[in-house]
């Protein structure tokens, strides 16, 4: 994917905004205000799960992507491909989910596209939403400002998501049950923020989960990252299933988790307000920027090692988002 983004599309369509490769788009109109824009289309399966369905999945992903940059969400559209006999009590559940996501994450879905292909031109249901908000005079959460020094927090347990969809996916039992993270981010966020000029970088750990977050910070940054294995939160249950599967848990994807890099000075507080949020109560101090590797990350592990944190070859697990 990294690949045909940076060989195919971005060549064609290259431009300064999209060289970014942000959640969001950061536009500024004339009168000075600045807009997030984006997209995102939704081919889970199953579209049902554990903690969510595919239209919860829609909503919060692109209100997460608007708030990782800094946005206040606005509102929304809904671009739905149904396949030819998708069951019509399942498209119902789904549009309530949508429904109800839309008012936890305070956002109206205001415009929309609905299409029907033939039979075997689609698995059930594709779901696409795009987003627009407002961001803040002050608020810049893309990197640029990441200092040595800096402490990288985790909102609470990673994995939570692409293993409850595996477990589904795969029929496997377990004693207790796992569900998906995925829930709307803004609010936390929202909190988060108050740490004026505090809070310089914001990512959720979806595709990719935590290591693709923290090693595109390391590359744009050109600085290290140092993780303290011991210190990320992941659930007995995300391990037991990733030992099973052969899975590294950092590289499994969320979907109700950021990940923010805050001022040393600033540390303790984000931590607290993170914690004040009934989707932060489990967060962390994960780790901290330094001078070397430049460009890597290096995780200090629970037995006294270390190894470098790189990029996955490929993708872990199709289709979870």
């Amino acid at each position: 994917m990294g690949d045909l983004i940076r060989e195919i599309l971005l060549p064609m369509l290259d431009n300064e905004i999209l060289r970014r490769l942000g959640d969001s788009a950061v536009l500024q109109t004339e009168g000075g205000e600045r807009l997030a824009f984006t997209t995102d289309s939704y081919v889970i399966s199953p579209i049902f799960f554990p903690g969510g369905d595919i239209g919860r999945l829609a909503v919060s992903g692109t209100v997460n992507d608007l708030a990782m940059e800094g946005a206040r969400p606005l509102a929304l559209s809904l671009g739905i491909i149904l396949e030819e006999g998708f069951p019509m009590e399942d498209l119902v559940r789904i549009l309530r989910s949508v429904r109800d996501t839309a008012r936890e994450a305070g956002v109206s879905v205001v415009t929309g596209d609905t299409k029907v292909v033939r039979k075997g031109e689609a698995d059930g249901i594709f779901i696409n939403t795009s987003g627009i908000g407002t961001v803040a005079p002050g608020i810049d959460t893309s990197g640029e400002k990441v200092a040595v020094g800096d402490v990288v927090l985790v909102s609470g347990p990673i994995g939570d998501h692409g293993v409850a969809i595996m477990i589904q996916r795969e029929g496997l039992r377990m004693e207790s049950l796992l569900e998906s993270d995925v829930a709307p981010l803004w609010g936390l966020v929202e909190g988060l923020l108050s740490l004026s000029g505090g809070v310089s970088f914001l990512r959720d750990p979806t595709r990719g989960g935590l290591a693709s977050v923290l090693t595109e910070l390391a590359r744009i940054t050109g600085k290290g990252v140092e993780l303290q294995e011991s210190q990320i939160p992941v659930r007995a249950e995300v391990r037991s299933v990733c030992e099973l599967l052969g899975l590294d848990p950092l590289y499994v994807a969320c979907e109700g988790r950021c990940v923010a890099v805050v001022a040393q000075e600033r540390a303790q507080e984000a931590l607290e307000l993170l914690k004040a949020h009934p989707l932060g109560r489990q967060a962390r101090i994960i780790g901290r920027i330094l001078e070397k590797p430049p460009g890597h990350v290096l995780l200090r592990t629970a037995i006294g090692g270390s190894r470098l944190v790189q990029l996955p070859l490929g993708e872990q697990l199709p289709r979870i988002c």
